[in-house]
This record gives C-alpha cells, sequence and structure tokens, in this order.
C-alpha cells in the first residue's frame, strides 16, 4: 500500500474553466492506471488528466469557481491532499473566443445604477465607475496578497461574486481600487471619485436632469423613431395593413432555416455529451467492466487474494445496485467467483491432499468467498481418511507379496491379514548355519530387506509424510489461523481421528513384527515365536519406528492417548527384539559344537584350548551390544524394560540360558551320538594293550602335528578331546565368564550391577556351575576310560606265563614287565594329560595312582603263600611302581600301597635286603617336577 498523495504545487494558480492546469507533488500514482479520481475547485477533471510521472499530472479546471483544494485519488495510496489552492473564475466568452467549455452566447449583465436588459457580446465593453481608464492597470495585483489583506472578503465571497465586483453583496471598495486601479494616481482617483459623485446627483435629480444629460441620445432616439415611423406607413402602403403575418412567416423560415443549419452542430454537440458520459461512467466505473477479465487472469495466475481483494470491493461498492449494466456486470463476476469456489472445493476434497501450506491458503480463500460448509473440517477429514488409506494400501500391497497358499485370516479388524503373520512370512529363512549368524551383521544390515521390514518402512514412512501435516492442520483449524469458525464439539472428533491413525498403525507393526497375541504370547518361553529368521532386522526395525514414528510425534506434542500407545508398541517391540536376539544367540551359541576343529592353542595360562570359547565370547559380547543400543535403553519418554519386572526376569532367563547354552555345546561334543559313535566305533587312544611296546603310541598329536583336525587329517582320540572339552571348560570359567560379568556391568544390565562385591550375578553363576558339574563329567569319563582298562591289564600281565608266586624262581634282578607295563601306561596318559592340560596332570594321576594302588593291594592280599623269591619280586614290583607315581600318591593310594607290602612276607635277613634285583621302598618323594620313576642300578 502505497502513501496518499500529495499536491504541493500548481500553475497557474487561478483561470477560467478549461485552464491547462500542471500538477505537482508527491506519491502522485505508479502509472496511468493507478489514476482513479482528480477534483479541481469541486469538480471532477479526471476524463482531461494526462499522467506525466509520480509527480506530475496535466489537467484542464472544470466550471468551478471561487478558491478550491485539488484532490487526487490512486488505487494504490487512496483519496490524497494539497498542500495549495487554485481559483476558478468566468468570464464573458463571445462567440469567436475560443473555450473549452460550452458557453451561454447572450450573459445578463446588471448594473448597479441602471435597469437589468440584455447585452450582445459584441457590443458590450465595461465601464468604469470611476470613469478612469484602465490603460496601465494590465498588470493586475496579487490576488494572494488581497486575501491576507481582506481575509473577511475571501471568506464571504464563496462561491459568487468576489468582494471587488460591483453587484456582489460583500463589495469592499479598497479591494475594487487595488484590483482594478492599484497603479493610477491619487489626483486621478480624486478625479473619478467627483465623477462617480456627478453620476450619482444626477440620477438624483429626476427624468429632466435625466433627459438633459442624455439630450443626445434622446435627439438620436426620437430621429430613430421617426425613421421607423415612415419606414412603417411605407410598409403599410407596400404590404397592406397586416404585415406581421409575413413578419411571422419570415420567422419562421428563419427559424427552419437556423434549425437546419445548427443541426449537425447541435447533433455532434448532444453526441460528444454523451460520448462524453459514457466515457465519464466507463472512466469511473472501469474497475468493475473490467473485473471479470481480471479475474479470470488472476485465477490463472493463481493470485487467488487479489482475486478476493477485488470481488470484495466491487461487492460493498455495487452490490446492491440498481443500475441494470452494473448488475449485469456484477452477474457474471459472481458466476466466475461460483466457478471458482467450486473448483477450490474440489481441488480441497482431492483423494491426494494438496501440500500443508496450500491447502491453508485454499481454505482461507474459501472462507473469503463465503463457501457452504466448513472447509476446515473437511480438509481435516480428507487427510485422516487419505492416511489410513495410506496405511491400508502398504498392508495390502505387503500382503499380495506373501504366498497366496498360506492361510492369513484373523478376525481383529485392520490387522486380521497381519495378526496372524508371524515375521517368518516376511524374512526368508534357511536351515543353513549362515542363518544363525545374525548377530555380526546386525548393527548394520546388508543385503536385500525382507518384505516385514520394507513393510515396517513403508508404515513409518507414510506416518511420518501425512501424519504431522493432519495434526499442524488441526491444530491451525482449532486456534483459528484459518478464520473458520470452529466447534468446541468436534475437539474429541479430532482427538479420535488422532487415535484411530496412531492405533492403526501400531496395530499393523504388530501383525507385522510380533507373533499372535503380542508380548504376552512371546514371554512364553519355547513356543517357538523366534523363529523367524529375522532377528538380525528387527532391531532396524525398531530403531526405524523409533526414529521416524515415535520421535517425530513426541516432537508434535501430541496427547498423551496416542504417545502412550505408539510408547507400548515401543516397549512390546523393544521386549520382542531383545527376547528374539537371545535366542537366536542361544540357538547359535549351542550349535558351537558344529564350529569345533579341534585347532588346539595355548591360552594366558599355557593351558590348551580351541577357539569355541572364544567364539562363544564374541556371540555374546554383540548380542549385549545390540540389545544394550535397540533394546535395553530407550529413548525420552520410553518405558525402561529395567522398570519392568517381567521384562527384567525374561531378561535374567535369556542371559542364562545364553551362558548355559555353551555348556550344552560342549556337552554335546564330549557325550553327543557324534561322541558316542567316535567311541563305540574304536576312535580312541590305544592306551591299554598287554605288554604295550611304546608309550609313543599314546600321542596322536606325536610330531607338533596338533592342528590335524579340520584340515582333512585323522581327529583326534575320543579321550583327548574329553581332555580338551575339560580344558575348555575351566578356561570358559576361569577367564570368559569373569570377563563376560564385567561386560553386563559396564553395559548396565539389570541386576548385574546390583551383585555383590565378590559373588557372580546369577546367570553367570549358573554358568560356571554348568560347566564345573560338565567339567566333572568329563573328568569321571575319562578317568574311567584311562583307569579301568589300565587296571585290568595288571592281573593279566602279572600272572601271565602262569606265574605262581609261592614257587621257588631265580633271585629277581628287574621289576617284572607287568610293572613295567603299568608304568609305561601311566607315562602314557601323563604325556597325554600334560601336553592338553598341565594343571590336569596331578588330579588325575592321583585318581589312577589310587585305583592301581588298590588293584596292587586286592591282587597280592589275594596270594596265600610267597616264596622268598616271590616275596622280594613281589616287594619289588610294588616299591617301583610307587616311587614312579611319587608325587601323584595321596594319603589313600598310599594306605593302598601299604596294605599290598604288609600282604607280603617280611625281610628278615640282611641277604635279602641286598638283593640285587630288589627296589627300594620310597621314604621321600621326588621333586614336584620328577615325573617318571627311579629304577635301580640293575634295572637301568
Amino acid at each position: 500500500m502505497a502513501p496518499p498523495p500529495i499536491v504541493t504545487g500548481i500553475s497557474p494558480k487561478e483561470g477560467p474553466p478549461g485552464t491547462r492546469v500542471t500538477l505537482r507533488g508527491e506519491y502522485l500514482g505508479s502509472g496511468p492506471n493507478d489514476l482513479i479520481g482528480i477534483t479541481i475547485c469541486g469538480c471532477d477533471c479526471l476524463l482531461s488528466a494526462e499522467w506525466k510521472s509520480s509527480n506530475k499530472i496535466i489537467a484542464r479546471s472544470g466550471p468551478g469557481k471561487g478558491r478550491g483544494d485539488i484532490i487526487i485519488i490512486t488505487r494504490s495510496g487512496g483519496k490524497g491532499s494539497s498542500t495549495v489552492q487554485f481559483r476558478g473564475y468566468h468570464e464573458t466568452i463571445g462567440p469567436m473566443k475560443e473555450s473549452a467549455v460550452w458557453v451561454e452566447e447572450a450573459p445578463l449583465q446588471n448594473l448597479a445604477w441602471g435597469s437589468r436588459r440584455s447585452l450582445s457580446p459584441t457590443t458590450y465593453q465595461y465601464e468604469d465607475p470611476l470613469g478612469l481608464s484602465v490603460e496601465g492597470n494590465e498588470k493586475k495585483f496579487p490576488e494572494d496578497d488581497l486575501h491576507e489583506l481582506f481575509p473577511e472578503g475571501a471568506l464571504a465571497a464563496g462561491g459568487g461574486p468576489g468582494p471587488g465586483k460591483l453587484t456582489s453583496d460583500n463589495f469592499i471598495p479598497a479591494w475594487f481600487l487595488l484590483e482594478n486601479h492599484h497603479t493610477t494616481s491619487f489626483e486621478d482617483l480624486k478625479a473619478g471619485l467627483a465623477y462617480l459623485r456627478r453620476r450619482v446627483e444626477a440620477q438624483k435629480e429626476g427624468q429632466l436632469s435625466f433627459l438633459k444629460a442624455n439630450v443626445g441620445a434622446v435627439m438620436d432616439q426620437l430621429d430613430t423613431i421617426v425613421a421607423l415611423k415612415e419606414r412603417f406607413e411605407a410598409d403599410m402602403k407596400a404590404l397592406g395593413p397586416d404585415p406581421t403575418a409575413k413578419a411571422e412567416q419570415a420567422i419562421k423560415e428563419s427559424e427552419r432555416q437556423a434549425t437546419e443549419l445548427f443541426r449537425e452542430v447541435l447533433g455532434r454537440r448532444e453526441k460528444a455529451e454523451a460520448i462524453r458520459n459514457a466515457l465519464g461512467v466507463l472512466q469511473r466505473h472501469r474497475f468493475l467492466f473490467a473485473l471479470p477479465s481480471t479475474i479470470e487472469r488472476n485465477i490463472r495466475r493463481g493470485e487467488y487474494e487479489l482475486v478476493i481483494n477485488d470481488y470484495m470491493r466491487a461487492r460493498s461498492l455495487f452490490g446492491s445496485t440498481d443500475v441494470p449494466v452494473f448488475q449485469k456486470v456484477f452477474q457474471e463476476v459472481d458466476r466466475r467467483i461460483g466457478a471458482l469456489r467450486t473448483a477450490l472445493l474440489s481441488r480441497l476434497r482431492e483423494p491426494v491432499p494438496a501440500p500443508l501450506d496450500e491447502q491453508k491458503k485454499i481454505i482461507k480463500n474459501l472462507v473469503s468467498f463465503e463457501a457452504e460448509g466448513d472447509p476446515g473440517w473437511e480438509a481435516i477429514q480428507a487427510r485422516h481418511q487419505h492416511l489410513l488409506h495410506l496405511l491400508r494400501s502398504c498392508k495390502d500391497e505387503h500382503l499380495s507379496s506373501c504366498s497366496s497358499s498360506e492361510s492369513l485370516a484373523s478376525p481383529d479388524g485392520d490387522v486380521k491379514s497381519l495378526r496372524g503373520m508371524s515375521p517368518s512370512k516376511f524374512v526368508k529363512t534357511s536351515n543353513s548355519a549362515s542363518s544363525q549368524e545374525f548377530l555380526g551383521s546386525s548393527m548394520g544390515v546388508q543385503g536385500v530387506a525382507p518384505p516385514g521390514v520394507l513393510f515396517v518402512e513403508a508404515l513409518t514412512e507414510a506416518l511420518w509424510d501425512h501424519f504431522p501435516d493432519l495434526w499442524r492442520l488441526g491444530q491451525a483449524y482449532f486456534s483459528g489461523e484459518l478464520h473458520v469458525p470452529s466447534n468446541p464439539s468436534r475437539h474429541s472428533e479430532f482427538k479420535d481421528m488422532v487415535m484411530e491413525a496412531v492405533r492403526v498403525f501400531c496395530d499393523l507393526v504388530r501383525g507385522a513384527l510380533l507373533p499372535l497375541g503380542g508380548a504376552e504370547r512371546l514371554l512364553r518361553r519355547g513356543q517357538g515365536d523366534h523363529s523367524a529368521g529375522g532377528g538380525a532386522w528387527l532391531p532396524h526395525c525398531v530403531r526405524h519406528v523409533r526414529r521416524q514414528a515415535y520421535e517425530p510425534l513426541v516432537r508434535l506434542d501430541l496427547p498423551s492417548e496416542a504417545l502412550d500407545a505408539v510408547t507400548s508398541l515401543l516397549f512390546d517391540l523393544r521386549l520382542f527384539c531383545m527376547v528374539t536376539l537371545f535366542r537366536h544367540a542361544t540357538d547359535s551359541v549351542r550349535a558351537l559344537h558344529r564350529k569345533e576343529s579341534w585347532r588346539m592353542e595355548m591360552d594366558e595360562r599355557q593351558e590348551g584350548i580351541t577357539d569355541l570359547p572364544l567364539r562363544f565370547e564374541s556371540r555374546v559380547r554383540e548380542v549385549v551390544q545390540v540389545v544394550k543400543e535397540c533394546a535395553l535403553v530407550g529413548e525420552r519418554g520410553e518405558i525402561p524394560l529395567a522398570e519392568s519386572t517381567t521384562a527384567c526376569k525374561e531378561l535374567t532367563a535369556h542371559v542364562q540360558a545364553l551362558l548355559c547354552a555353551f555348556p550344552q555345546a560342549l556337552e554335546h561334543l564330549t557325550f553327543g551320538k557324534e561322541a558316542m559313535m567316535m567311541q563305540g566305533g574304536g576312535q580312541h587312544s590305544p592306551a591299554v594293550s598287554q605288554l604295550i611296546g611304546s608309550p609313543a603310541a599314546f600321542d596322536p598329536y606325536r610330531g607338533g602335528d596338533a592342528a590335524c583336525a579340520g584340515q582333512g587329517k585323522q581327529p583326534p582320540s575320543w579321550e583327548t578331546c574329553l581332555l580338551i572339552t575339560m580344558s575348555n571348560c575351566a578356561h570358559t570359567r576361569a577367564m570368559v565368564l569373569p570377563r563376560l560379568g564385567d561386560l553386563f556391568k559396564k553395559q548396565s544390565y539389570p541386576g548385574a550391577t546390583n551383585s555383590v562385591p565378590g559373588q557372580q550375578w546369577g546367570p553367570l553363576s549358573v554358568s560356571a556351575g554348568a560347566l564345573e558339574s560338565l567339567e566333572r563329567r568329563i573328568f569321571e569319563a575319562y578317568l574311567e576310560a584311562k583307569s579301568d582298562p589300565l587296571v585290568g591289564t595288571i592281573e593279566p600281565s602279572m600272572y601271565l606265563g602262569h606265574l605262581d608266586w609261592g614257587e621257588p624262581f631265580p633271585m629277581p634282578v628287574d621289576v617284572r614287565p607287568y610293572a613295567k607295563e603299568a608304568i609305561g601306561n601311566m607315562i602314557g596318559v601323563h604325556a597325554e594329560v600334560h601336553r592338553v592340560s598341565p594343571s590336569l596332570v596331578p588330579r588325575m594321576l592321583s585318581q589312577i595312582a589310587e585305583t592301581v594302588a588298590e588293584e596292587l593291594a586286592r591282587l597280592l592280599s589275594c596270594v596265600s603263600h610267597f616264596s622268598r623269591e616271590g616275596g622280594l619280586q613281589a616287594r619289588s614290583d610294588v616299591c617301583a611302581i610307587q616311587e614312579a607315581l611319587g608325587p601323584y600318591v595321596t594319603p589313600v593310594a598310599s594306605s593302598f600301597f601299604e596294605e599290598a607290602l604288609e600282604a607280603l612276607p617280611e625281610l628278615k635277613s640282611e641277604e635279602d635286603t641286598k638283593c640285587p634285583g630288589l627296589f627300594p621302598c620310597p621314604t621321600t618323594w621326588p621333586d614336584q617336577g620328577s615325573r617318571c620313576a627311579r629304577p635301580s642300578e640293575s634295572t637301568r
């Protein structure tokens, strides 16, 4: 909107009608079309106006008289003002003088001292009342100075004659003298005053004085009358007694001829006046006549605000007019506005709504056009239906991609086809081992996403793209931003719309990702709901729903009910994600026995282990990290799983199941079907054979071939597998589980941070107990596999060759072969155990020593009679075996050895004690590092 126009200068400042006036000022319009009105002294001069610039306009003055303002009206600035005035006056104009206006040809002149009569413009001349000549007074006295000297005269004049005119009712002599005789000398003025007095005195003397003063004129008039009489008498003689008939006829003929002569001129005058009036009407009301085309042009440009402004202005000016032409034009304007209103309503009701800003403009335009109904509420309903249609279209589209042979029916409303669809409908399952190794890529899932993930992404994108616009449109509707009178009763209806959209979204996501029954059923472990094969994508889905649905809804400041619905969905998704990830990890760990290569390496304690404990720790670390990021820790406003008692119990149970899955995998390696087949098929070490020649046969890894397994070579024996598995158990208990305990505390898992110092967390303690129990079983199995055959060879080897301890035979010079065989077998066991786990050697050899000592005590106690040589030989054999076992002889074994020696005859003579084959009984044990017996000199 421009400032109103201001006229600050005018040239000339006065003049008769039709004077070319130059107006100067500021803000006089931006163009010819912007100028819609101009008045000078109250007369409309728009038709003659010529717009030159925003500071200059040229126009012709109208028939106004007196002083008045110059008012300019523009379309952009409105009605203006002026700081100067123009004075209009009328002057006598004859027929031959050029004039811009139509004037009467015979004005009446009223003289102050005579009668009123009509004077011919050609003969009338102004007569000064003072009888002075006006020569030398051509330069007029400044009118502004006259107004300043006589302000009362300017106010009293108004629109009539000025105070300097003799005919003025407010005649001021001083004004007259300054206006007409300001250059006349004082002497001339006194002479003029004397002349005026004589004229007045003469007029007072009566008719005689008048005749005396005008005797010349009277005589001329008398002569004229006599001439007229003579002429009249001559005409009577020539024309008859009634010449007026012919005169009347001649006058009529003259009138006819004058009419014929001036008909064309008068017709042109009337036509010009009609055209001038028509142009004036068109110019004055050109806004209305151009309005239909203007509206059409603005509609094509999309400038609906201009259409509204023009229409409202036209309706305020011509809405109740009685002029037929105005009514016709306004009806056309109404017709075009009605078509525009219909088009806007159609755009508002389209199935795919326009962008929010454009839709707001459409609503405001419809309100300005006074459209029927409630366009704002219709827009809200259209957006709501469009959002629901998008969500359900996503469901239909993704259902069509599933197998048509599977029944997906369910009576649960919007999710009737998705409620019965487990995640396996969307996720490609596989029975291969690679389908279980999902945790390694769960932080950044690669490859083609399954249909269920695509479905969830499509749902969240549809909600994010359209729900915020629905909410903002509703807020704008109820806040009055759309200029629509809102209905308070619709608050609850709009809330129901919002809740319906959120509910449909949550139900569809639940149907796609959660098993039937939601969180209640997924908590029933062992039901098989986790076999979808899509655990790797669950964290991605949780993060996508959180970032694309929950966080944007939180920023919108939705009602608590809507946020609670999404929060509950996220809680169930996080809980299901946690359960599924742990179950998949548990299955993966439980299947680690398939990954055993029996490639042995030394750990920090110099114990032989395989890579299974490291694989187990890696699996646990991955799943713990993923669960912490996507499930355990919630964003702002989400329900933490740690605050849910049920979730904490489930978390603890699944962590315990995960940690206990590794002992199960190790148990499968030692006592599973494959291990039993290995044991039953004779694939074990030839540790026991009668009179074995070399202990080297006990070592399947001799020659540095410990990595033979997994490379196409012969796998280790079952007994060696038992030892390796037992070492893995010990390593897991001593090294892996403490590191995992620190990991759980670092990740702030519920329960792990609250454990008593010095005590393990419940799942860790249970897993450690399971490993310890498995270790005992493996120890007993290995001991049984080694000690029973070893002990079983002592008796047959002892009585080989039908030995009889009571018969005399040569004095002993060495231990018997059965003792050597027993010592050799124990050396083989020692070598086998020491190569895998040196820490197991004392424990294993102590048990074997007790078993061998018990067997020797039993066998020797059963001998009824020993000969002298037999007793010495038996004593030498027992002492050799006892000396060989040395540091592994426990008090129990020692008691059995003593029992065996007590069954032998005592040494009675010095000769017996000096027998060269007698092995001395040990009185002190060798050093801890001594692993083999020290034979006598004769034996060496």
